[in-house]
């Protein structure tokens, strides 16, 4: 619901824009603290973003992120109006059809993941020279931060897990691991680059694919948002299919300049098991924090992902002391 005063603010922006005798419906979001409203005026559709906390920065970022990703060539919706004070943006309707549907009812999923995967690449073309939007990279710091929402949130909250030397310790290696491992932080990443924020939408006769949600983004490695589309914990897919999407981006990427495969793989390593925990982190954090429980619902399956990914050498270590102190207590929960 939106309250009386909201109300009037948002009439105030759209008669600005001379949009009048409008419908008003509230749009199924994501787990961030913005809101969506498709507004219909006419035969015209547009979606009305507004921003309950932080308001001023992220509505900011919003814009300048999707004008930035436009004049690279990248369809995202359309800047049509802000006003940053009062956390809002008017953008270009997508409208209602993610690949989420999409490839939830394809009988070869793989065909339709190809088209992302080839997008993907084409955002990890963008350069960075003179641009209108300062990006941050993707360094320690915030890696770090990350990870550290899934001992924050999910082993004191969800698993009843008191901080030990053990716990200690699993966070010690892990930390170790994304220190001593160097990243390539030099190109785009959209940071949550998975199929329910990739819009399937007509322009002209076309159809194509449009990325929304980009206020996030980051300077990081070529890797994280491989992890996303491959690791969606919204989807479930087998591994053979993960291992087929692997490949075919590794059969793109290594026709482009200075790409290292063996680099590569190592930065989707560290970052699809860094990714995994920071997710539990986030839905535990949703749970606890702001009372939305359906999310620990997708814990179970993003638990079986970081499973497979810690078979990797490197977290030997850090898989002994899982297998040990946590997983014993998942079966109490992950129903």
């Amino acid at each position: 619901m939106i309250n009386k005063n909201k109300l009037k603010i948002i009439k105030t922006f759209l008669h600005k824009n001379r949009i009048e005798n409008y419908k008003i419906k509230e749009i199924k979001g994501d787990a961030s603290f913005r809101k969506y409203f498709r507004i219909s005026y006419k035969k015209n559709s547009y979606v009305l973003a507004l921003a309950e906390k932080e308001k001023e920065s992220n509505i900011l970022n919003y814009v300048l992120i999707n004008k930035f990703l436009r004049n690279k060539g990248i369809n995202s919706p359309t800047v049509i109006d802000y006003n940053y004070k009062n956390g809002l943006a008017l953008l270009e309707d997508f409208g209602d059809k993610t690949y989420l549907q999409l490839i939830s009812k394809s009988k070869n999923k793989f065909n339709v993941y190809k088209s992302l995967i080839k997008y993907l690449i084409k955002l990890q073309r963008i350069k960075f020279k003179q641009n209108i939007f300062r990006f941050k990279k993707y360094n320690f710091k915030v890696l770090k931060k990350e990870i550290d929402l899934f001992f924050i949130w999910y082993l004191p909250h969800v698993l009843k897990i008191k901080s030990n030397s053990q716990i200690l310790k699993l966070r010690r290696l892990l930390l170790s691991i994304l220190r001593n491992n160097f990243i390539k932080n030099n190109y785009f990443v959209h940071r949550d680059f998975h199929i329910s924020n990739l819009m399937a939408y007509e322009s002209g006769s076309k159809n194509k694919i449009g990325v929304i949600d980009s206020q996030d983004a980051l300077i990081g490695s070529k890797a994280y948002d491989v992890v996303s589309i491959i690791d969606d914990v919204r989807i479930k897919t087998d591994f053979l299919l993960k291992q087929k999407l692997f490949n075919f981006y590794l059969s793109l990427a290594k026709r482009e300049k200075n790409f290292n495969t063996n680099q590569f793989k190592k930065e989707f390593s560290i970052l699809s098991v860094q990714r995994a925990m920071k997710i539990i982190g986030i839905f535990s954090r949703l749970f606890k924090r702001d009372k939305k429980s359906r999310y620990l619902k997708l814990i179970p399956y993003t638990w079986t992902i970081l499973n497979k990914r810690l078979e990797d050498p490197m977290f030997n270590e850090v898989r002994v002391i899982i297998n040990k102190e946590i997983k014993p207590r998942l079966k109490n929960v992950n129903r």
